[in-house]
């Protein structure tokens, strides 16, 4: 199930949307992993997507937060998201996504 998940760093947006774009050709759902400042870019990274790329896409979103350790031992919230993308029913009962 781990090859399904596109985890976000500090790349540009499109290098993931790439990767998303990839990922559909194996399956039918998409998980766009991100924590801290790599948020933004995973959001935007799954507008792209949905808009100018894979328009039947349905999107899930779940927020959370992570403890840290940091340098100096101290313990940080961390706040992470997941977006999970899903070809729509109707895209389904179409053929899907190419």
């Amino acid at each position: 199930m781990e090859d399904n998940i596109v985890y976000v760093g500090s790349k540009p947006p499109m290098s993931y949307v790439l990767a998303v774009i990839s990922n559909f050709r194996n399956t039918e759902e998409v998980v766009l992993r991100a924590r801290g400042r790599a948020i933004p870019t995973a959001v935007d990274a799954a507008e792209i997507t949905r808009k100018r790329f894979l328009q039947d896409l349905t999107c899930d979103v779940s927020i959370g937060t992570e403890q840290m350790e940091g340098e100096e031992g101290r313990t940080r919230n961390v706040s992470t998201v997941e977006i999970t993308l899903r070809k729509s029913p109707e895209a389904l009962n179409q053929g899907g996504v190419s």
